[in-house]
């Protein structure tokens, strides 16, 4: 579980988050959505460390991560996957050695070890042994951002972060990674934070729900409830799409 309290985070003196406390929960995908410029990004940018928050607390289950010092986030840094919105896979080198890098990097795992822990992390995501020694160019956008969560989770990480995770694909596509993500969460009972301006994920996915307006928490909930708000800035970015107004009009 990750808990996040009273975090604040201003930039040349505009505050771009502002007091926000909430919880994600282990074992389920928690999804932050809220309109472009909300903060969303940058509340996940902090929980990870990439911006130091003015003040507040994340707690990584009983670690306050804005207290310890760098070598032990650092060591901290090896629970933590991370998909990228481009998915960031390397061009120059192979699907098989875009998942080995982390191992490489930070384990001392033999040869024989690695092969055997990437091929259990390329056939969690369904990607076919045939595609082991292909370059990202040569697999489609869908096969790509399956090798980056291959990757993400190749540490067997207690905390997975997503950024975007669907941006640029297809919706069936994207039903899939988000089926994967949700699938991979359950099994190795990570707390899954997934930042998505994709609604189709939260209707399909959405088990906890975070909305941001204006760097301010300003609605949560789950999936089940978040057709049936009250909240008028909710209500006002969801139904902005005219086939989730229809649903909710029927």
């Amino acid at each position: 579980m990750i808990k996040v309290k009273n975090l604040c985070k201003s930039f040349d003196g505009n505050q771009v988050l502002k007091d926000v406390s909430v919880s994600f929960e282990q074992g389920k995908t928690n999804l932050i959505i809220g309109r472009s410029g909300s903060g969303k990004t940058v509340l996940l940018k902090c929980i990870l460390g990439l911006y130091e928050a003015d003040s507040g607390e994340i707690w990584y289950n009983d670690t306050n991560f804005i207290s310890i010092s760098n070598k032990e986030r650092k060591a901290m840094r090896k629970e933590i996957g991370m998909v990228f919105q481009g998915g960031a896979l390397f061009d120059s080198i192979s699907v098989e050695e875009n998942v080995r890098f982390p191992l490489d990097m930070f384990t001392k795992m033999n040869s024989k070890e690695k092969q055997e822990r990437v091929a259990f992390c390329l056939d969690h995501v369904n990607i076919a042994q045939k595609a082991f020694k292909l370059n990202p160019s040569e697999i489609s956008g869908g096969m790509q951002k399956r090798v980056a969560i291959a990757r993400a989770i190749a540490l067997n990480p207690s905390y997975l972060f997503c950024d975007e995770p669907n941006s640029g694909l297809d919706p069936e596509t994207s039903t899939v990674i988000d089926q994967l993500l949700q699938d991979l969460t359950r099994e190795f009972k990570m707390t899954t934070i997934i930042n998505t301006h994709d609604m189709n994920s939260v209707i399909e996915i959405g088990e906890s729900v975070l909305f941001i307006s204006k760097g301010e928490k300003e609605w949560e909930g789950t999936k089940k409830e978040i057709l049936n708000s009250n909240n008028q800035k909710l209500n006002d970015f969801i139904f902005a799409n005219k086939l989730y107004a229809k649903m909710k009009n029927e």
